[in-house]
Parts: structure tokens; C-alpha cells; sequence
């Protein structure tokens, strides 16, 4: 069913049911009234059907209302947020058929229940403007539900990106390069590749790349890594050998038109990770990687240096093997963004495939902990730039058994903290994290090694109640109204019994 075409039908039977409803009318009461079968009123009240005048008047005659008020596409106060949305084109952009619902079902469900549905979008719609929250981050949240529903693992990809590489005979062992990259764009995809540099356009410092479809010209960032080029070639190979027409011109998502962009950019990603890094090569060396009794950082790091990727795509795609081929599934993905001589850490990327959810950047405005191997080893990487000096190549890899305070929930958590060129103001640190279970037990041989790191950490400074924490920020504020709620409500039960 279109929602689009399909508007006037869904608020007319929206408005029967609300009717009835009001009345106390049952279906089998109105049927009599009017002469029409249930079956067909049951129809008109999930938005399937749209009745002829003649049976409009009978309906207006069996509700007592007149003619003109049902037909009018204008809803009550109590069902205002609902026309707000089928107004909108949310719905025509939400992936319904992803996650198994039919826009009709969607429809029904609404109809079952308009005013609590209701009151629930115009909550959605309060919080998304209190927090100045744009469509963007909506469908960001939305992709992130899709990654984890398919333990971010995309066989249709992985097979597309192994028919690319038969295709051009890049060889299994082969990591392809910026150059190999840029060539398959500009002789098979006839594409005009440019670099730009910052002189020449000083407000694209963030931006890596503009695609301009109508001259099929890619401006590049000439102060871009090796690295992120042949990521950015491999991003454009996948829009064309995919087919994916709704796509955005810039690498960085400032504005988008639809879900559909966001979520073909993601796929145009995925295969790139796919075709740098080949699968096999890389669970080979990382079968090998875990089952060394001591944890090697510099082992990790050569493994990444096989490919010609930044440690963000490396990570990428080693979540994709650990829940594919090591069968763990309990991890989160996080990537934090600092600026040098600040104080404040800014959560740009997270997923998680655990039901845990204890590492989470849903906290606003509060201040993750300070214990957290994702921003220590961000002040790690600065000490070393303000003693050496500032090396974009530079590459620290930690871990750390982190124990999260008054749970059972430890992880071993992985960082890699880099430069985030071409800003040189600003580093980033990419995280993955493994739930210590049975299954990784049987997979990181490492895990007893003495040498790791163990920490007790927290969510954030505002919800922690270790005293004397030297890292603190803040008091636990948040920590302190609960505890006060939670003694106002044993008092009131005292009083009660």
C-alpha cells in the first residue's frame, strides 16, 4: 500500500473508528445503522477502503454528523500528530519492509489505538526539537538497528565484493591500492578524479571527497592518507558496481534526502571495507592473532598494515568476521573524536550487537568515564604528538579488561587511536568491544594474559557513585536524584503498610 496515494483512506478510517469509539459504538452497531457489513467497516477503519458517497451519507447518518465533516481530511487535536506524520514523507522514507512491516500494518496499528499512538509521536517529535535532533540522526539510529538485526554482517556484499575482485583479477592475496582503485575508475567507470586543496577551498577542511554526477567528477582532498583515498575510490566503485543511483555527493552526510541515501552509502562503504580487505586473508591471520597466550599490539597493527586501509575500515571490517566467522556477536563498536588541549570527548559512531548496551552514547550531555580505554588513549596520542611531534601516519593500538561497576558486564576492549587528517586539531580513537563469555573464552587464548590492563569503569561521571575517583568530572548528580526517589518512595510504603 502507498502511503502517499493512500492518505485519504487511512485519515477517513481513522476518523470512522475514532467515531465509533467516541460513540461506544461496536462494529455490528454501526453495520445496522447504516447498512453496511461489518467486514466492510472493518476495512474502512484500517485505511483499505474509501466508501462511495451514498455510503459516506449513510455513515454520517448512522454517527449523527454531518457529510462535510467526514470527508474533510482535517483530524481532531486528539489525532493531530498522526495527520503531522502522513503529511510528512517520514513514513514514504522509513525502511518498513526491512525490519517486516508493511506500511498497511503500520496503518493498523495506528488505527488501533490513534490517541495513545498519538501521544507517543507527539513525544518523538518534542524530544527530537528539545534536542535540536535533525533527520539525519533519525535514520543514523535507524541504520544502526539495521546493522545490528544482521549482526552487521551482509552476505549479498561480501559476494559482491568477491565478484568485483574475479572481475578486475585482483588476486585473493592482493590488497588493492589507491592506485589500482583510481584506475578502475578511470578507465572502466570513465570518471575525471581532481584534487583539491585547501587554499583553493579553505571551508572543505572536513570534506574528502564531491561527486559530481552530471560530469561524473570526483574532487578529491589532496590532503587525504594514502589510506582514505583507496577507501574513497573503493566507496565510489561500489555506488557503480552496485547500481545504487540515490546516493550523496559529499563523503560527509551533512544533508540528506532520504533514508535510501543513507542506507546505499552505507552498502557503497561496506563494500569497499570488503574489497581492501579480503575476508579470508584476514581471519587466517587473525585465527593466528588469538591464539597467542600474550596480547600483541604490534601484531594486531602489522595484520592492519597488510591492507591498505585506515585502523577505522580495519575495525569495520573486523567486527564484520568476528560475528560471521568467530561467532561472537556480543561486541560494540564506538568512535570518539577529540580535539587536542580539550577536555571533551564527542561520540561520532557507535554499534552495538550486545543486548548489554552498558557503553552507550545515548547519555546526553553527560561525561562518559574517564576510565574508558577509547579516551585515555586519546590523551595517550597527544602526549606523544606534543613530546615528538605530529606524525599523521601515527598509530597507537591498547587493550583493556574493562569492569563496569556494580555489574557482571567485562569486556575486552581494543583501541586504536589515530590523526583524523586533514584536520590535524583533532584525533580519533576506534573501539571494539567483546563481552567476556564462554565463546570468546574459546577464541582470545590472550585473555589470562597478566600483562592486560584491568579497569573498573563506569557509564558516566553523572551516574557513578566511586568515591575518591581521581578521574571524576562531575559529581553524580544523576546517581543522587535516584537514590533520593527511591528513599521518598520506601518512605510512602512505610507509611502504606
Amino acid at each position: 500500500m502507498s502511503i502517499n496515494t493512500d492518505k485519504v483512506k487511512i485519515i477517513f478510517g481513522l476518523k470512522i473508528r475514532q467515531l465509533r469509539l467516541d460513540k461506544k459504538m461496536s462494529l455490528s452497531e454501526v453495520a445496522d445503522r447504516s447498512n453496511l457489513s461489518i467486514s466492510y467497516l472493518n476495512e474502512i477503519e484500517k485505511g483499505k477502503k474509501y466508501p462511495k458517497t451514498e455510503k459516506i451519507m449513510a455513515l454520517a447518518s448512522a454517527f449523527e454528523v454531518d457529510y462535510d465533516s467526514l470527508v474533510s481530511l482535517k483530524l481532531n487535536k486528539q489525532l493531530e500528530p498522526i495527520a503531522e506524520l502522513l503529511n510528512s514523507n517520514i513514513l514514504t522514507e522509513l525502511p518498513l519492509e526491512i525490519f517486516g512491516i508493511e506500511p498497511a500494518d503500520f496503518i493498523e496499528l495506528m488505527s488501533q489505538a490513534p490517541a495513545k499512538i498519538s501521544a507517543f509521536i507527539s513525544t518523538i517529535i518534542e524530544i527530537s526539537r528539545n534536542y535540536d535532533m535533525r533527520v539525519e540522526q533519525f535514520y543514523f539510529s535507524v541504520l544502526r538497528s539495521y546493522q545490528e538485526m544482521h549482526d552487521n554482517y551482509f552476505e549479498d556484499l561480501e559476494e559482491a565484493a568477491q565478484q568485483f575482485r574475479k572481475s578486475f583479477e585482483i588476486s585473493p592475496t592482493t590488497s588493492p591500492n589507491e592506485k589500482l582503485l583510481r584506475n578502475v575508475l578511470e578507465n572502466f567507470y570513465q570518471y575525471r578524479i581532481e584534487e583539491f586543496t585547501l587554499e583553493q577551498y579553505p571551508d572543505l577542511v572536513n570534506i574528502r571527497s564531491i561527486y559530481d554526477v552530471k560530469t561524473n567528477k570526483l574532487l578529491i582532498n589532496s590532503t587525504l592518507s594514502t589510506e582514505q583515498k583507496a577507501f574513497s575510490y573503493g566507496r565510489e566503485i561500489g555506488y557503480q558496481f552496485l547500481q545504487l543511483k540515490n546516493r550523496p555527493m559529499i563523503s560527509s552526510v551533512l544533508e540528506v534526502e532520504s533514508f535510501e541515501q543513507v542506507l546505499n552509502n552505507f552498502k557503497a562503504s561496506y563494500f569497499a571495507g570488503a574489497i581492501l580487505i579480503n575476508k579470508d586473508i584476514l581471519i587466517g591471520r587473525l585465527t593466528y592473532f588469538f591464539a597467542s597466550p600474550k596480547w600483541d599490539s604490534d601484531m594486531l597493527l602489522n595484520i592492519m598494515r597488510l591492507f591498505s586501509v585506515t585502523p577505522e575500515v580495519f575495525m569495520h571490517r573486523l567486527s564484520n568476521v568476528m560475528t560471521s566467522h568467530f561467532k561472537n556477536k556480543n561486541l560494540f563498536f564506538l568512535r570518539f573524536n577529540n580535539q587536542i588541549d580539550n577536555q571533551l570527548f564527542h561520540l561520532t559512531k557507535e554499534m552495538h550487537l550486545t543486548k548489554l548496551h552498558t557503553p552507550h552514547g545515548t547519555a546526553l550531555n553527560e561525561h562518559y568515564c574517564r576510565r574508558w580505554l577509547s579516551l585515555t588513549i586519546l590523551k595517550d596520542l597527544e602526549n606523544n604528538q606534543k613530546q615528538i611531534g605530529y606524525n599523521p601516519e601515527e598509530v597507537l593500538c591498547k587493550a583493556q579488561i574493562s569492569e563496569y561497576i556494580d555489574t557482571e558486564n567485562n569486556y575486552l576492549v581494543i583501541c586504536l587511536a589515530k590523526p583524523s587528517p586533514p584536520n590535524k586539531s583533532i584525533n580519533s580513537s576506534i573501539t571494539l568491544g567483546f563481552a567476556i563469555d564462554d565463546n570468546l573464552k574459546s577464541t582470545v587464548n590472550f585473555l589470562g594474559d597478566n600483562a592486560l590492563i584491568h579497569r573498573k569503569v563506569n557509564e558516566t561521571c553523572e551516574r557513578c557513585g566511586v568515591e575518591n575517583c581521581v578521574e571524576r568530572m562531575v559529581p553524580p548528580t544523576i546517581l543522587m536524584k535516584r537514590k533520593a526517589r527511591q528513599k521518598t518512595k520506601e518512605a510512602i510504603a512505610r507509611i502504606i503498610s
